[in-house]
């Protein structure tokens, strides 16, 4: 019974269709807790952006250094079992997309989801990635990977992603990876620490800024 509420409560949360409410809007302010910064809910942004050339190689070294308001992560980009979703996510970084938008699902022990322009789980970039994921994927921690709708095909994404908190999510491989975390997972777990069963953070944690570094 309790891996079938997992999955349930994961579906809810990876899905995008926004069922647990706005991210943002009814979210009670607290003190900041530590190791982070007090920042106000972001408003919902409008995105609609052409897709990308295909610019990352396969198997280029990049990765992607994501500040927020409890500190910064760094992503190691798998552009050689993913370069579609990985070229996109620099795309949509260069672009300035992820800048100001905040981590509105947020489960303790689970995962941290963001990148939505509307902050409510149902936003995107304006063009969508496809991409099947390798078959022998298993989102255990630290696997960064992209957000979709049940009735998406497998691989699909657009601009939010999420990363795995817990040892093995249990999900099946159906989205689309992006990466894995190198360094910061304390700031990531940090983040986690704020969620709630509903996913509805405590506190809000803004996305400052990703930066793309080579080698």
């Amino acid at each position: 019974m309790r891996a079938a509420a997992i999955r349930i409560t994961a579906l809810l949360l990876l899905v995008g269709l926004g069922l647990a409410g706005c991210g943002g809007s009814n979210r009670t302010e607290q003190a900041a807790a530590p190791g982070c910064e007090r920042v106000g809910a972001p408003k919902p942004q409008n995105a609609s952006l052409p897709a990308p050339k295909q610019l990352v190689r396969p198997g280029e070294k990049l990765t992607a250094v994501v500040g927020t308001s409890c500190g910064s992560f760094d992503i190691a980009l798998d552009t050689t079992r993913a370069p579609k979703t990985t070229n996109s996510f620099v795309y949509l970084s260069r672009k300035g997309v992820y800048d100001g938008l905040d981590f509105h699902r947020v489960i303790p022990g689970f995962v941290v989801q963001g990148g939505d322009p509307l902050g409510n789980g149902t936003g995107g970039p304006g063009y969508q990635v496809d991409e099947t994921p390798p078959p022998n994927l298993a989102y255990t921690k630290g696997v960064v990977a992209m957000a979709k709708s049940p009735v998406e095909p497998p691989g699909r994404s657009g601009s939010q992603f999420f990363v795995v908190t817990v040892a093995d999510a249990g999900l099946s491989p159906d989205y689309a990876l992006l990466g894995r975390v190198a360094h910061g997972m304390k700031v990531v777990e940090r983040i986690g620490s704020l969620g709630t069963p509903s996913g509805h953070p405590k506190q809000t944690v803004l996305i400052k800024g990703v930066t793309i570094e080579r080698g």
